[in-house]
């Protein structure tokens, strides 16, 4: 019998490769999406539990897993839709009103759950997870990248200074501004940050989204299922910077 393997990498750069779980439960790859959902509880939930992260939406996403030496060290999932008006159809509707988006033409692609193994710290780790969203983006011509950025706890004290920052330099243009549907919410203080800890309490990720142009909403919500605070998050992608753009594609290989 022929052993069936896992879908070809997506991006391999040294030790690192990112590629997409086969869904399919065939041969090699048939407990790819068990290892992501395990990954991601120690990411959100427990570093030392066993369980699973797992949601409604794990089967219409896509789920990329980034390994190190074999090891799986990283992962985030992705949805793409033919227009914006369809994000409805995704996790960050289930939250956010997202009919001002509609006004943006294109496709758009919903990524979420982005994490890493505890204990994993790289730098190379966080650029080489944007070089492989590059590709998934300029493959499909996305117009729109989206998402809702997280801050561990549903405590805001700690997000002070950042959620100040947010408000005071990052929000939506008024017109792309997204709603509140959440049942709780965290409104974002009208005061002047203290800019390192504002830098300090924002994940790469994120300030990878805002050095890109990236908004956000003018609100965090609270998820107690998942124990987070989170932000919505866009970037028009035809307004990221041309040498971050340029940055990212050479990272890419493109």
């Amino acid at each position: 019998m022929t052993r069936q393997t896992p879908p070809s990498p997506l991006l391999a750069q040294g030790d690192y490769v990112a590629r997409l779980a086969d869904r399919e439960n065939r041969g090699a790859g048939a407990d790819d999406l068990d290892r992501v959902q395990a990954l991601r509880y120690r990411a959100f939930v427990d570093p030392a539990g066993d369980g699973r992260d797992t949601d409604s939406f794990d089967a219409g996403f896509e789920h990329v897993m980034i390994t190190r030496g074999g090891h799986l060290v990283s992962t985030f999932r992705y949805r793409l839709f033919a227009t914006t008006a369809e994000t409805r159809a995704g996790y960050a509707a289930e939250f956010y009103d997202l009919a001002p988006l509609e006004s943006l033409s294109g496709p758009a692609l919903e990524v979420g759950r982005f994490c890493t193994a505890p204990g994993v710290s790289d730098p190379n780790l966080t650029r080489f997870a944007w070089a492989a969203m590059t590709r998934i983006v300029d493959e499909a011509e996305v117009a729109l990248l989206m998402g809702c950025s997280s801050f561990a706890g549903v405590d805001a004290t700690p997000y002070r200074d950042a959620f100040a920052l947010l408000r005071l330099r990052h929000l939506a243009p008024a017109s792309l501004r997204v709603g509140r549907k959440a049942s709780e919410t965290v409104d974002f203080p009208d005061l002047s940050p203290d800019l390192r800890a504002a830098q300090r309490a924002l994940a790469p990720l994120l300030r990878t989204y805002l050095m890109m142009g990236g908004w956000v909403s003018d609100h965090a919500v609270v998820d107690r299922a998942l124990g987070t605070l989170h932000v919505f998050t866009g970037v028009e992608i035809a307004k990221v910077p041309e040498n971050r753009a340029r940055a990212l594609r050479s990272l890419a290989g493109d």
